[in-house]
């Protein structure tokens, strides 16, 4: 974990929801979400790429998806 500044939290009404993952893939320039067989995937490895776009909330049904900005305790929310 040393080294990121942010991280996702995803909602259980979108972790299996094929769409939903196929529009957070397309929606995210730097590639932290990925549709694995119609399950939301959360690429870890790709955290530290985050450059707080927010398209990924717009992509989000409401109250579904945070972007916690882990340097100063505020979070980004769908």
């Amino acid at each position: 974990m040393s080294g990121l500044f942010i991280d996702v939290q995803v909602g259980d009404a979108i972790k299996d929801d094929a769409a939903v993952a196929q529009a957070l893939e397309d929606a995210c320039p730097v590639d932290i979400f990925a549709n694995d067989g119609g399950h939301l995937k959360v690429v870890e490895d790709n955290l530290d790429e985050c450059v707080l776009c927010e398209l990924c909330l717009k992509a989000a049904p409401a109250g579904t998806l945070k972007v916690l900005k882990l340097y100063d305790g505020t979070a980004l929310e769908s």
